[in-house]
Formats: C-alpha cells, structure tokens, sequence
C-alpha cells in the first residue's frame, strides 16, 4: 500500500504570521492614547461585579443623607439687638441699674450685682429683687437663645454660716436664677454653674473693696445658638 506524506511546512508560516499580527497590535495599542474616563467606568464596573460589598458601604455614607443642621445648630436672636435692648431695660431698672451688660464675641453676658438681689450669705432672692428679674425675664422668655447662670463670689467666708463655702453659695445663688427665670416662662433648658471665687484675679484693677463687690454677682450668659 502507498502512504502518502503530508507537508507540515505551512505551519511555520501560519505562525510566524500570528507572531507579526500580535506585535503589530501591541505597537497600536502603546502608541494610541488612552480615554481614562471609559477606563475609569471600567474598572469601577469590575470593582462592583468582583467585590459587591464595597458598593454597600459607599452608599451608607452618601453627603445627601445628612441634614446639615443637624452638624450646626440653629441661630438665635441677634446678640447686638440682645445687648441693646438688655442695656436699655436694666438702665431703667432702679434694683438692677448698677449690671453690667457686655457683648462680648461669641456671647452676651449680664453682670448682676449679687448685693442687689440677695442679702449677705443668701441664696434667696429679696421681693424685690424677684420684681425686677421677672421684668428682665420678659425679654429673655420671647428669645430661643441658649442660656447659662454663672455663679461668683469674693474672697470672704460666706455669712451666717448657712454655706460652708463659696462654691456651694455662688452655685446656689446661680440656681436661684436660673429657676426664678424657668418660673417665669423661659422655656429652654439652663445650666447653672457656681465658680466661687475663681475668677476673682480676672477683674479689673479697682480698690478692693470695689472689687469684691464686683466679685459677687450673679451672671446670665446668652449664646447665638438655640437652646434646648
């Protein structure tokens, strides 16, 4: 029987012909630019289908589901309408003439003479005094402005030996404002805080009886932000 022998010489030229197509596109495709937008749609595409879970995370902090004022609290009332009108009611005042209104950057603070509300050694507030808070808490119950009471005193032991010490009387002469004004119809939370005689070295350098008597006040701080 005859055997015939077939010829495998064309696969050498099939092959050097497929070697010469893949380096001509790769020469293409090195000398060609480019377009990073698809690429990007592309690979963010791959990133999805390979790992989902990515995905889910991204989403729960997307910026639209904030509310911003829920990261910055509301305004309230102006501070230098505030001040203006604060110093002109207690100016009028005959019991609370003598506080001292200031605006000071993030804030207003009212000074109100200690001796003028309540006698030596006391946390109660006279029936007058009462009178003209009530008359200043007018202003204050129409605003929704954050409010604080501040509670000072001066260097001397307090009298009648009803407090052992000036933390507890300036705290306790801060909480009778405070609640004199939440009596009154100021409707937002305030906290009242007693410093003693702590700030006693940031008051001006006057005689020292003038400054002990500055050192007992009561003060009311109003803030630009809403109150709780």
């Amino acid at each position: 029987m005859h055997k015939e022998t077939v010829s495998k010489a064309w696969m050498v030229t099939f092959s050097d012909l497929i070697s010469l197509m893949l380096t001509f596109f790769v020469m293409l495709f090195a000398m060609s630019n480019v377009n990073l937008g698809n690429w990007n749609e592309i690979t963010d595409a791959l990133q999805r289908t390979l790992n989902p879970s990515e995905e889910k995370k991204q989403q729960i902090f997307q910026p639209s589901d904030f509310n911003i004022s829920t990261v910055i609290r509301a305004s309230g009332a102006n501070l230098d309408y505030l001040a203006s009108v604060m110093k002109e009611l207690l100016s009028e005042d005959a019991v609370l003439r003598d506080s001292i209104v200031m605006r000071m950057d993030d804030r207003v603070l009212i000074a109100l003479p200690g001796d003028a509300l309540f006698e030596s050694g006391r946390a109660s507030m006279t029936d007058v005094a009462r009178d003209a808070m009530f008359s200043l808490s007018g202003v204050l119950r129409n605003i929704n402005n954050q409010i604080g009471v501040n509670g000072h005193s001066d260097h001397s032991k307090p009298a009648d030996g009803i407090y052992d010490s000036n933390w507890e009387l300036s705290i306790a002469r801060a909480a009778a404002v405070r609640n004199l004004l939440r009596e009154s119809g100021v409707g937002q939370d305030i906290v009242a805080y007693g410093f003693s005689d702590s700030r006693f070295d940031e008051l001006p350098e006057v005689p020292e009886e003038v400054k002990a008597t500055m050192a007992r006040r009561v003060d009311i701080v109003i803030f630009p932000t809403v109150g709780d």
